[in-house]
């Protein structure tokens, strides 16, 4: 495989939720920014023409507001269509005329994972595997059996260094901005150790609920739709060893090796929550035990990391909507002002909606007394990167670099933590809509809390 640019797009599942909401944004943005001029190809089997798709896409770009005319136009005309069932021969026949000489083609599979088997037999039967790159969407998988079985079907016909399972939260920039802001100021590095570090928080909070996925949610939960996934790769960015190396697979590496380094979940580390009125949403069983906040500790068995717990909780319906991590510090290991020794130092990223980088420490009340106050040190504040998440991983997928997607040894890291807990989860625990949660949330970080709350957007 060449690292050489792809040179034809190709994306199942055309005319589905995913492809109207991210994935003809995205092209536009590499049309409009980056000067992609290459064959982009819609399949699906909905008995459209290109005109549907073309109507589609436009009313999709519509909607975001910032479409230039002449880059909606020029989009459009390096569209072409393909309808056609997958199990058909004669569909990727057709593919293969409408990309015309493309040599290169990168495949985005925005489709269910059950047809991934079905597709990339048929690409490689066509003669459309050689050379070409092939994008996944999660889910990887329902456990980790079903991930090491997805796996075996698409390294039978793509090689691993052409695969690109997706996960758009490592396309934004504020998670990117953990990696950047530890390893770009070397202040950061003695200090990322237990001998520094008392504990880690990370909060991924929303404040609505399940709204019209009742369905979707009924069957994935919490711990499924963002912990196994987006939150274990803020904690491998935010925990993980330097790369060592400059190519795409240093920070991979690294990843991968903090990852297997993080032991097991069992019941006595996690909090399963459920909103009071979620089983009442349209598609959610009457009797669901399904989690709509979890809670949990982990613990990473490694020299730098030994005896520092992590603690992780993301959940709807809670008072704020943000992603926030903070690393608390260990107090002093004696008083030196006659007042008792607290643990108040502490850094603060937050990752969305807005983006901001904190220090917490404790400085002299104003006064004749040696007697202090906490304060926080904004030490960077910024708008997010206006690159939305899917165009950054198009973008980076065309060019063959990968480091901004999951392998195969990481997927399978992610789903070895969460395993346990999947096969024999505790009951959940219903609590308000509006609070932050069970208490037995509280109860579970102990002496290390209270939790840090995430304070709302301004």
């Amino acid at each position: 495989m060449t690292d050489a640019h792809s040179d034809a797009i190709v994306f199942f599942g055309a005319t589905g939720d995913l492809a109207y909401k991210q994935i003809f944004p995205a092209l536009l943005g590499l049309v409009c920014d980056e000067g992609v001029s290459v064959p982009i190809v819609g399949v699906a089997k909905a008995g459209w023409t290109l005109e549907q798709l073309k109507a589609r896409a436009k009313d999709s770009l519509d909607h975001i507001g910032r479409a230039d005319p002449a880059s909606v136009a020029k989009l459009l005309s390096l569209l072409r269509y393909v309808d056609g069932d997958y199990n058909d021969a004669q569909t990727f026949a057709m593919l293969k005329t409408a990309i015309g000489g493309a040599n290169r083609p990168l495949h985005y599979l925005a489709i269910p994972p059950s047809l991934f088997g079905v597709v990339v037999s048929r690409l490689a039967a066509a003669g459309l595997s050689e050379n070409a790159r092939l994008v996944v969407e999660k889910p990887f998988g329902r456990d980790r059996a079903s991930a090491a079985a997805l796996n075996r079907i698409l390294l039978a016909h793509f090689p691993e260094e052409s695969i690109f399972r997706i996960d758009h939260f490592l396309g934004k920039e504020p998670v990117q901005n953990i990696v950047y802001t530890r390893f770009a100021n070397s202040i950061l590095e003695p200090l990322w150790n237990r001998y520094y570090i008392r504990d880690i928080q990370i909060t991924m909070a929303e404040s609505f609920g399940v709204q019209d996925r009742g369905a979707f949610y009924d069957s994935t939960g919490a711990l499924l739709d963002v912990v196994q996934n987006h939150l274990l790769q803020v904690l491998a960015n935010l925990m993980m060893d330097p790369p060592t190396g400059e190519d795409h697979e240093a920070s991979r590496d690294q990843k991968a090796a903090l990852l297997r380094a993080v032991r097991p979940l069992d019941a006595a580390s996690i909090v399963r929550g459920q909103y009071r009125g979620y089983r009442s949403v349209p598609g959610v069983k009457p009797d669901s035990g399904v989690e709509t906040f979890v809670a949990l500790k982990l613990t990473v068995d490694s020299w730098r990391w030994a005896g520092v717990p992590v603690y992780i909780r993301t959940g709807k319906c809670l008072p704020a909507t943000a992603v926030e991590v903070t690393v608390q510090f260990h107090a002093p290991p004696r008083p030196v002002f006659g007042e008792e020794a607290s643990s108040v130092g502490h850094m603060r990223m937050r990752v969305s909606p807005d983006v901001c980088i904190a220090m917490g420490l404790k400085v002299k009340h104003p006064g004749d007394k040696m007697i202090g106050q906490p304060v926080e040190l904004i030490l960077s504040e910024q708008v997010a990167s206006l690159t939305p998440p899917y165009q950054r991983l198009l973008g980076d997928a065309m060019r063959g670099d990968g480091e901004l997607f999951s392998r195969e040894d990481i997927v399978d890291a992610q789903w070895r933590i969460v395993e346990p807990v999947l096969k024999n989860p505790p009951p959940v625990v219903e609590y308000e809509p509006g609070t932050w949660g069970p208490e037995a949330a509280e109860e579970l970080i102990g002496s290390y809390g209270p939790w840090r709350n995430p304070e709302p957007s301004a």
